[in-house]
C-alpha cells in the first residue's frame, strides 16, 4: 500500500525557549526576526502551514518559561507580508478578542495573504492568563467554555459569508453587525479539542483538530485519541482534518540525538513545572483526554510541553513520521525543534528526503 501524503507544519516559537522547559535546553527570546527567518525557511523546504500559539502569562521558574510572549495576529500579519505560499494560522484567545473584532482581523491578513490565513481557537485552560487582566469568567467556564467558543465561531462565520450577523446567543448577541470588506474565500477554523466535548466541538466547527503526540518515539500511540475525532466527523458528515504535534529532537545517529535528550531532560525546570500543574488541576470537569488533565501527566517526562517527542537519527525520524503518515483520518503533523534554524536545515536536508510520505515535495509523487 503507498503511503499516504503528509502536510508538514510549523510550530513557531512566539514564547521563550520553546517547548522545552529546561536550563540546559537551547535558550533564546521570541522575536519576529527569528520567527520571520523560521517561517521563510520553511516556505522555502516546502512545509505546508505554520500556526502561532496565543500565550498571555508563563510558567515562572528558573527559565522564565514563556514568560515573555509575542501576539499571535499582529505577528502572522508582518509574517503573511513577507511570504508567498505557506499557510498561516493565528490563535485566538476568546476570552479577550470579541469574535467580530477577531473576524475583522482575520479579513484584514486574509487581503494581505489571499486564501492563506486561518485562526485557531483557544478556549483556555491556565486562569491566571486572564484573572490578572479581569476577563476570567469563573472556573464555572471550564464547564461551558466550548459553548462560549460555539458561539464564537457562528459569529465569525456569519460575518465572513454575509458581511452582517444578528446572531442572538447565551454569550454573544450581534445587532445588525456588519463585515466589509469580507474575505477574498473561506477562512479555516482550527481547534485542538481532546475531551470529550471538546471533540464534538471540534467534528462541528472546525476544519483542522490538533492533537498532541504521546511518549517517547511511539509515534502512533496517539491514533486513540485520533480515532474520536475521526468517529465524530462520521457523525457530522463532515471533513476534519486530524492534525499531530510532536517535537523533533534529531542527529546523525540515534545514540547523538539520545544523548542530546538526556541533556536536555537534565536541566528540567521543576519550579516551572509545578506552576503548570496548579493550574491544570483548576478545571475539576476535566478527564484524562483533556487539554488540562494531559498537561498534568507530562510530569511523568515533562521537558517537553507537547507531550510527543520523536528522538533519534535522520533515517529513525524518517521511520517514524511515515509512521505517522497512516494512521487513519490524519491530514498532518505540526513539529516543533530544540533548536528552530538549525532543525529545519537538518529537516530538509538529511530527513524529508527520505520520507516516503513527503513524497510531492521530493518530486516522485
Amino acid at each position: 500500500m503507498a503511503t499516504k501524503n503528509l502536510d508538514v507544519g510549523v510550530f513557531i516559537p512566539i514564547g521563550n525557549d520553546g517547548w522545552l522547559i529546561s536550563t540546559t535546553a537551547p535558550r533564546f527570546m521570541p522575536t519576529f526576526e527569528l520567527n520571520k527567518e523560521i517561517v521563510l525557511k520553511a516556505e522555502r523546504y516546502g512545509f505546508d502551514f505554520a500556526l502561532s500559539m496565543i500565550k498571555l502569562r508563563g510558567f515562572g521558574g528558573k527559565t522564565e518559561h514563556w514568560d515573555h510572549n509575542l501576539e499571535s495576529f499582529t505577528l502572522m500579519a508582518g509574517l503573511a507580508a513577507v511570504t508567498s505560499k505557506i499557510k498561516l494560522f493565528a490563535s485566538t484567545a476568546i476570552l479577550t478578542l470579541p469574535p467580530a473584532l477577531c473576524a475583522r482581523m482575520a479579513t484584514t491578513i486574509d487581503s494581505i495573504a489571499p486564501g492563506r490565513f486561518g485562526v485557531n481557537i483557544v478556549t483556555g485552560w491556565q486562569a491566571a492568563e486572564y484573572t490578572q487582566m479581569g476577563v476570567w469568567p469563573g472556573d464555572a467556564y471550564f464547564g461551558y467554555r466550548y459553548d462560549y467558543a460555539e458561539e464564537y465561531v457562528r459569529v465569525m462565520r456569519e460575518l465572513w459569508a454575509n458581511g452582517t450577523s444578528d446572531f442572538k446567543g447565551e454569550h454573544f448577541k450581534m445587532d445588525d453587525c456588519k463585515l466589509s470588506p469580507r474575505p477574498s474565500g473561506d477562512i479555516k477554523v482550527i481547534a485542538a479539542g481532546q475531551s470529550p466535548r471538546g471533540v464534538k466541538f471540534a467534528s462541528e466547527w472546525a476544519d483542522y483538530n490538533f492533537c498532541s503526540g504521546k511518549g517517547i518515539n511511539t509515534p502512533t500511540a496517539f491514533a486513540d485519541a485520533n480515532a474520536r475525532l475521526v468517529d465524530a466527523a462520521k457523525d457530522t458528515g463532515r471533513d476534519v482534518g486530524a492534525m499531530v504535534l510532536f517535537m523533533i529532537i534529531m542527529d546523525k545517529t540515534d545514540e547523538a540525538a539520545t544523548a542530546k535528550w538526556d541533556y536536555y531532560r537534565e536541566g528540567t525546570d521543576w519550579d516551572a513545572l509545578s506552576w503548570v500543574a496548579d493550574q491544570s488541576g483548576r478545571d475539576k470537569q476535566a478527564d484524562a483526554s483533556s487539554t488540562a488533565r494531559r498537561l498534568v501527566s507530562t510530569l511523568g517526562d515533562p521537558v517537553n510541553m507537547n507531550g510527543g517527542t520523536l528522538v533519534g537519527g535522520y533515517e529513525s525520524i524518517a521511520r517514524m513520521l511515515d509512521e505517522i503518515a497512516e494512521v487513519e483520518g490524519l491530514k498532518g503533523v505540526m513539529l516543533t525543534f530544540d533548536e528552530f534554524l538549525t532543525g529545519l536545515d537538518n529537516f530538509a536536508e538529511f530527513v524529508q528526503p527520505l520520507m516516503k510520505s513527503r513524497a510531492k515535495i521530493n518530486g516522485v509523487a
